[in-house]
């Protein structure tokens, strides 16, 4: 009986290794009554402070590929729209449930209840080091160039375990850019999978 509990545990972990993760984003998203014309051109525009940045051309080549999937067209000379882009990721150490340490109502470890050849037993056990979380954030600001107004607005921010920036910034402009150019009023959570 032991053996095959062992092995259906094995298996049970095994199967949690592959398939698909889960990426859950908040997100808030403004659009005005000026309507965004389909298959509209746009090119990136850039603050001061990001001009030198190593990353900014890494984080408009994965933004260009959710605009397109939304049907904006990349074209830097022919543009009605200029995209300003914004992407951070802050790593915080957080107690075992992912909540950040220091903050009201965290906490530093974990209640363990177990059993053994003593009997049974409760303690408080703790994580040194804590583990690290990272707060990723994404915002996209879409302008008409002709005007200058703000036509679209929207911001997505995810925490979790995974350091993969790589990975889970496609999926927060994906999610950022849902139900694009008309998207719900106030934050809503936005589900994205992605592989493992």
């Amino acid at each position: 009986m032991k053996r095959l509990l062992a092995l259906l545990t094995l298996a049970l972990l095994l199967s949690g290794c592959g398939g698909m993760r889960l990426v859950d984003a908040q997100v808030q998203a403004t659009a005005t009554s000026t309507a965004i014309e389909k298959g509209g051109r746009y090119r990136f525009e850039r603050l001061p402070s990001q001009a030198e940045q190593p990353r900014a051309a890494q984080v408009e080549a994965i933004a260009q590929v959710a605009l397109a999937q939304v049907g904006l067209i990349r074209n830097d000379s022919a543009a009605r729209y200029s995209a300003l882009l914004g992407a951070r990721v802050q790593p915080y150490s957080a107690d075992y449930w992912g909540d950040p340490l220091g903050r009201p109502g965290g906490s530093y470890g974990q209640i363990m209840i177990g059993t053994g050849s003593a009997g049974s037993m409760v303690g408080w056990g703790m994580r040194f080091p804590p583990p690290t979380y990272y707060r990723y954030e994404v915002s996209l600001l879409l302008r008409d160039l002709p005007s200058g107004l703000v036509v679209y607005e929207t911001r997505a921010t995810h925490d979790g375990p995974w350091r993969d920036e790589n990975n889970i910034l496609p999926a927060l402009f994906e999610a950022a850019l849902k139900d694009f150019p008309h998207p719900p009023a106030g934050v809503r959570q936005v589900n994205i999978e992605i592989p493992r």
